[in-house]
């Protein structure tokens, strides 16, 4: 067991290991991403998804709705009721996603297929092997990083009422239907024991499936970084390869001196430094075309729930500002996180197509033979369409989306404030 935990570590960042270890925590929501995995869900884990799951569509759907459309009429509590419906409508992310997941899980796992049959293109113990790596440690350290906070959100979203003298809700403002008074027993522990189940189910869907996107873009940003490190050693890896060619088939010192075999010897270094590039060319044209097509089907199965969770976001972050900071604080890191991370990946692969268009330029390619060029050519025309992931086609995922959402949130809000 202790085996299978570390593998959850930095000291195993290769593709198969995380796509195992998400795959794992997905089954613990009764989602199997992974074709290959035929062993059957265990029933425990359906259980714990439909006790959860009962419990938060009692509180952040029904009781929710009934507090803001009716209980607010009766206590004159706006405040309150504004709170309540920023917990329901941010806590639809998750279910939104949950939902997602499982109508298009066919696709999803042909995802898993694909960037398998990627990985095994990498020749293991090679220096692109090695490049890839070394990315795919940043890449699961921003899916821990990205997974800890959400859950640390919703822990310290449990354990806040406990820390505070006197007897208090997750959320004072909301009133369980049906345990009334709310803050005598056994009302008290039965609605603070149901408002957690709901807040576990809220924290627990997000930060997993988020997690499988998190790895699967930074793997095509991993590889497009590897690819430029392939273009800009590969004129210098030409040369020592026809030095050591020239190394084991060495003339004799009488020979050298000839006029008429240092010509051929020059044709022969141009025949061997070129054909060495173009064979190398091939295998960096595959696995890019290999990439571009990957994040096109992540593009078209992702690109419909992106939108959907930046129109909830919005709407719930500008709710969550009308019911001021000082009472939302711990709600609106958890919306903002997933804004925020999505259009991070989205930024990172547009980078790492930018910097992979640069290094198709940088390659010293005006050293290379003419076929070899046209290959550049082409290569640089391909490069130049960057990679991206978008919101339901309207907007690209990137830091600049991020700097849009925030500001119609803040218009949203500074407009909506007005009328409170």
């Amino acid at each position: 067991m202790w085996q299978s935990a570390r593998k959850f570590g930095l000291e195993h960042c290769d593709l198969e290991t995380m796509l195992q270890n998400v795959n794992l925590l997905m089954r613990t929501l009764t989602l199997n991403i992974d074709s290959q995995n035929k062993k059957p869900i265990p029933w425990v884990y359906y259980l714990v998804t439909l006790v959860l799951g009962l419990c938060y569509y009692y509180v952040f759907l029904f009781c929710m709705a009934w507090v803001v459309a009716w209980r607010s009429r009766q206590t004159g509590d706006w405040l309150g009721a504004t709170i309540v419906a920023s917990l329901g409508i941010t806590s639809e992310i998750g279910t939104t996603k949950l939902l997602y997941m499982i109508l298009y899980i066919r696709q999803i796992r042909e995802l898993v297929d694909l960037y398998r049959e990627c990985d095994k293109l990498v020749s293991p113990e090679s220096r692109f092997a090695d490049n890839l790596l070394k990315t795919l440690k940043v890449v699961k350290k921003r899916a821990i990083f990205f997974w800890m906070v959400l859950v640390g959100n919703g822990v310290a979203y449990i354990c806040r009422p406990f820390l505070r003298p006197g007897r208090h809700l997750l959320e004072d403002s909301f009133t369980i239907y049906g345990f009334e008074p709310k803050f005598e027993s056994p009302n008290y522990e039965i609605s603070n024991l149901l408002l957690s189940g709901g807040i576990v189910f809220v924290v627990y869907l997000p930060s997993n499936i988020s997690a499988f996107l998190i790895i699967i873009t930074g793997y095509t940003e991993a590889q497009m970084i590897a690819l430029s490190e392939e273009m800009l050693n590969l004129w210098d890896e030409a040369q020592r390869h026809y030095q050591h060619r020239a190394a084991a088939f060495a003339t004799s010192s009488v020979l050298i001196q000839s006029r008429e075999v240092k010509w051929q010897e020059y044709t022969v270094k141009k025949e061997i430094v070129n054909e060495y590039i173009r064979s190398h060319l091939r295998e960096i044209i595959k696995m890019h075309r290999t990439n571009i097509f990957i994040v096109q089907k992540v593009e078209n199965v992702y690109r419909n729930l992106i939108a959907a969770e930046f129109i909830l976001l919005t709407f719930g972050i500008t709710v969550e500002l009308l019911g001021r900071l000082e009472n939302t604080y711990l709600q609106i890191p958890f919306a903002l996180m997933q804004v925020a991370m999505d259009c991070y990946c989205g930024q990172k692969v547009m980078d790492a197509s930018v910097v992979f268009e640069n290094a198709v330029y940088a390659c010293q390619w005006e050293n290379f033979d003419v076929d070899n060029m046209k290959t550049v050519l082409v290569m640089l025309q391909m490069s130049q369409k960057t990679m991206r992931l978008s919101a339901g086609g309207v907007t690209m995922l990137s830091f600049t989306s991020l700097a849009s959402v925030i500001r119609i949130i803040y218009s949203g809000y500074t407009a909506l404030r007005q009328l409170y």
